[in-house]
C-alpha cells in the first residue's frame, strides 16, 4: 500500500460527504445513523492523526458516544481533518516503523491502512445512506480489501467489523473489500 493512494480517496470520501442531506439517515455502519458515523471519524481522526505524528493521542473528555462533534460546521471540521490526515499520511516515511494509537504499539503502515479504510470504507457508508454513488480507485479498494482480510480477525473480535460478508467470484474490488469488512455490497436504506 502506498501513501499515494490516500489523496484520491480522501478527494471522493469529502466530495460524498459533501452531499449528505439527512444526519439521521441509517447507513450500512452497524450502530450508526449519518451523525453517528461523522461523529465517529471526527472523533478518532485526532486519535489517527497524533499516530502519524507519533505523539500522544487527544485526551478526549468522554469516549466517542458521549462527543457531540456534529455541529453546525461538521463538513468543514471534516475537510480540515482529513486534509491533516493526508498531509500526515501522504508521504512514505509515515509508513515506516512503528507508531502508537493510544495505548497499542503497531506498525505505522497498519495506522495508514486504517486512515486509507476510513475514507473508503466509511465514505461508501456515507455514499450508501444518502444515496449517492462512489467511484474509488480499484487500487485504493484492493488495498482495503487487503488490509481488511490481514485484521479481520482482530477486527472482528473488537467488533471494529461485522462478521464477514461473502461476494461472488466476480466482484469488483471495492465490493470485495466490502465484504472482508463486514459490509454487504448491496445493502440499501
Amino acid at each position: 500500500m502506498t501513501a499515494s493512494l490516500l489523496r484520491p480517496a480522501a478527494a471522493e470520501f469529502l466530495r460524498i460527504a459533501g452531499g449528505v442531506t439527512a444526519l439521521t439517515a441509517p447507513t450500512p455502519c452497524a450502530g450508526y445513523d449519518v451523525r453517528g458515523l461523522l461523529n465517529h471519524l471526527l472523533y478518532w481522526g485526532p486519535w489517527l492523526i497524533a499516530a502519524g505524528r507519533r505523539e500522544d493521542p487527544p485526551t478526549p473528555a468522554g469516549g466517542e458516544a458521549e462527543a457531540a462533534l456534529v455541529a453546525a460546521d461538521w463538513l468543514a471540521d471534516l475537510e480540515k481533518q482529513t486534509e491533516t490526515m493526508v498531509e500526515v499520511f501522504g508521504t512514505p516515511a509515515a509508513w515506516t516503523g512503528t507508531t502508537s494509537l493510544g495505548s497499542a504499539s503497531m506498525p505505522s503502515a497498519v495506522v495508514g491502512a486504517m486512515v486509507l479504510g476510513e475514507f473508503v470504507l466509511h465514505g461508501w457508508d456515507l455514499a450508501r445512506a444518502s444515496g449517492q454513488p462512489c467511484a474509488y480507485a480499484p487500487e485504493a479498494a484492493t488495498a482495503v480489501y487487503e488490509s481488511a482480510v490481514a485484521m479481520g480477525a482482530q477486527a472482528r473480535s473488537m467488533g471494529v467489523y461485522g462478521p464477514e460478508v461473502a461476494v461472488g467470484a466476480g466482484a469488483s474490488p471495492l465490493e470485495r473489500a466490502l465484504g472482508a469488512a463486514g459490509r454487504d455490497p448491496d445493502w440499501t436504506a
